[in-house]
């Protein structure tokens, strides 16, 4: 009898297990931003003394609200950069920097200042390459991202949002098979835009 009501008990605890983790899914939901973001390279170059310039561009992101603290965010662009080898121009390169972000939401029901602060992983695919004497550059860079910034609420589903991100990424610059150098992007993002959350 004893087994019976432990087995009754463990039954109807696993119900509200499921039930609470169910009601906690159905609290996400999708913010989706655009913004104009500043994008200054931290680069280096150990042999070819290689740079790319500033940049700013328009970007878009979707976030998925997990719990009410909890969001997913991926960051989607696309970018062309001159690059110069001792202050002169001597090429470009285009990249696209997918990047996916886990978020904590500080003050998720604040009416007027909801900070955040995340971290996460960066996928660059590098395409468009145009360097000097036959050079190019590895394809694919996997780096970490870091991120803090604020949606300040203008209305029940529109916000203002700033944005500060350190993402890394590297690649090798290569002459045919051989490495020549090592290539250091890491690009400090700061970014303002909108938000719609649905």
């Amino acid at each position: 009898m004893v087994r019976k009501w432990k087995a009754v008990l463990g039954c109807a605890a696993g119900a509200m297990l499921v039930s609470t983790i169910t009601v906690q899914a159905a609290q996400g939901d999708w913010l989706a931003r655009a913004r104009v973001v500043n994008i200054s390279p931290d680069a280096s170059s150990s042999a070819l003394n290689i740079d790319i310039n500033s940049k700013i561009t328009p970007e878009l992101d979707f976030s998925y609200f997990i719990t009410r603290n909890f969001a997913l965010e991926l960051i989607l662009a696309t970018r062309k950069h001159e690059v110069t080898a001792g202050g002169a121009p001597v090429g470009s390169v285009k990249h696209l920097p997918p990047t996916l972000t886990l978020q904590y939401h500080f003050m998720p029901d604040s009416t007027a200042f909801r900070p955040y602060v995340g971290a996460g992983i960066n996928y660059t695919n590098f395409s468009g390459v145009d360097l000097p004497g036959g050079l190019n550059v590895d394809r694919s860079s996997w780096g970490l991202a870091f991120q803090a910034g604020a949606d300040i609420p203008l209305t029940k589903q529109w916000y203002l949002n700033v944005d500060i991100k350190k993402v890394y990424i590297r690649t090798d610059i290569k002459s045919g098979d051989t490495t020549v150098d090592t290539f250091k992007v890491d690009p400090l993002l700061v970014g303002v835009g909108v938000g719609y959350r649905f």
